[in-house]
């Protein structure tokens, strides 16, 4: 039995998401009314996994979360409204640990909450076998600190490379990443040096009105530039291209220079925005050896079998650690399949796609 914290301040919104769960037969289900009643809650029954409301009153969700990653580490779904405000505040609590968010379904509850019902469960399954990020994470910071620090070594990136001139794209990084995948790309972009000298695109599975929130964020995190693509962009070097949610995106060529734009999520694909599409993509348009691609954290197998044939074709892969990875999905589905140059901690991701390029 899977042991689920359901907190919440909506009675109506605490009694459909218990019956989702209490419907799938192997859950204990057990209920708060606000943080405050959250926190303690999860100090005394010690559940699986939480589900965390982000707007409630006498604790908010945010604080909630920080105070449990401090106190009593769980693993923590966040349940989100789709504005931007919430879209702000649920980025931040991936950030500081939770494993993952559901957004609300839109309108009358009672006539939409079906919609999320396979995806909630879902998250909630896989998070329950996640660890807490944060408090793993900062484990491994203060070790990595104190080792690098007895070889004389500084933690900062790799050396500044020199400008690459504008409009010339030698090659392309492609980023795949769904759940956990925050806190893994932050992990990863602020680490890459300004003049990185190929164009970044990724793939992460997560809802539109998530996504500019999401590149703004991570934007003001690097010293690369980090645009959304809403419409067909012209890919340069050193800049980072994030696919719209709820779409896909696709690589093109239009004369000699290359382009990345929108389209329509395809129903022949599970998640979007879909990473196999965009490998895929930029397989039919750029050879292999000039592809660099990244399978980080999440669930299921998106993007395994298009970055194992850029593999087979002369390009080079990474699969993030198990040891890292929030859900060993993706990245260990394309280990499994013999489509990873190396496996690597997320920390040490930044470094090598840096030697790659240069």
């Amino acid at each position: 039995m899977i042991k689920i914290l359901i907190a919440d301040d909506s009675a109506l919104m605490r009694k459909y998401l218990a019956d989702i769960f209490k419907g799938e037969g192997d859950f204990d289900t057990h209920m708060a009314r606000n943080g405050a009643e959250a926190l303690q809650m999860a100090k005394d029954i010690k559940p699986d996994v939480i589900t965390l409301d982000v707007n409630m009153p006498e604790m908010d969700g945010i604080t909630c979360l920080s105070r449990i990653m401090v106190e009593c580490p769980r693993p923590v779904v966040m349940v989100s409204s789709l504005t931007s405000q919430d879209a702000e505040v649920t980025l931040q609590a991936l950030q500081l640990g939770a494993v993952d968010f559901i957004a609300k379904p839109d309108g009358t509850v009672s006539l939409h909450i079906d919609k999320i019902r396979h995806a909630l469960v879902t998250k909630v399954r896989a998070a329950a076998r996640a660890k807490p990020r944060g408090s793993r994470f900062l484990a491994e910071r203060v070790r990595r600190a104190g080792a690098l620090a007895q070889e004389g070594v500084t933690t900062e990136g790799p050396a500044p490379l020199a400008p690459v001139a504008k409009g010339l794209v030698r090659g392309l990084v492609l980023i795949g990443v769904s759940t956990g995948g925050p806190g893994a790309i932050e992990a990863i972009l602020p680490r890459l040096p300004k003049h990185f000298p190929w164009p970044i695109l990724v793939a992460q599975h997560m809802p539109q009105s998530f996504t500019g929130v999401f590149a703004r964020r991570i934007g003001g995190l690097s010293a690369l530039g980090v645009s959304e693509v809403v419409k067909p962009m012209l890919l340069e070097a050193g800049q980072v291209y994030v696919a719209r949610g709820d779409a896909d995106m696709l690589v093109s060529r239009r004369g000699t220079g290359l382009t990345v734009l929108p389209a329509p999520a395809s129903e022949q694909h599970t998640w979007h925005p879909s990473v196999e599409r965009m490998v895929s993509s930029a397989l039919e348009h750029v050879p292999a050896t000039n592809l660099l691609g990244v399978m980080l954290t999440g669930m299921g197998d998106d993007g395994a079998a298009a970055m194992t044939r850029l593999r087979a074709g002369g390009g080079r892969t990474i699969a993030e650690a198990e040891e890292t990875a929030v859900v060993w999905g993706m990245p260990g589905e394309l280990v499994k399949r013999g489509g990873a140059s190396v496996v690597l901690p997320v920390h040490r991701i930044a470094d090598q796609l840096t030697r790659w390029a240069a």
